[in-house]
């Protein structure tokens, strides 16, 4: 089942959104361990697809200078992230779309997805 973690959702500014939104929205969440990071999150539920973009931004000190970096996420953050947004017995993906329907607005940006009205095909366990 999707739901978003309502603690993280940004309410104000160009991304702002509540819970009426519903899942739709964009999210600010705490990389754990790294108190400096945090996932930037959009994730969205329309066209019969669960969806969630995520990149990882990282704050730097250099003396007194801040700078802000962003990073593509490990597999172990969009682990974590899955787990946010969806319960443990979901299965979700990660897709690699024909060359020619590919488009990369953000280069550090990975993504999850879960048809809503179909089952996800698996290989055999023992395969995974």
């Amino acid at each position: 089942m999707f739901h978003v973690p309502e603690q993280y959702r940004i309410k104000d500014g160009d991304y702002g959104s509540d819970e009426s939104y519903g899942n739709n929205g964009a999210f600010r969440v705490p990389v754990p361990d790294e108190p400096d990071d945090v996932f930037m999150i959009i994730a969205s539920d329309g066209e019969q697809w669960e969806h969630v973009s995520v990149h990882v931004v990282e704050r730097i000190r250099i003396g007194l200078k801040i700078t802000f970096k962003t990073e593509t996420p490990l597999w172990s953050e969009m682990c974590y992230i899955k787990s946010l947004f969806w319960d443990s017995d979901d299965v979700v993906m990660q897709l690699h779309p024909a060359e020619k329907d590919y488009v990369n607005i953000h280069e550090d940006v990975l993504h999850l997805w879960r048809p809503v009205k179909e089952i996800i095909p698996l290989p055999p366990k023992e395969m995974v």
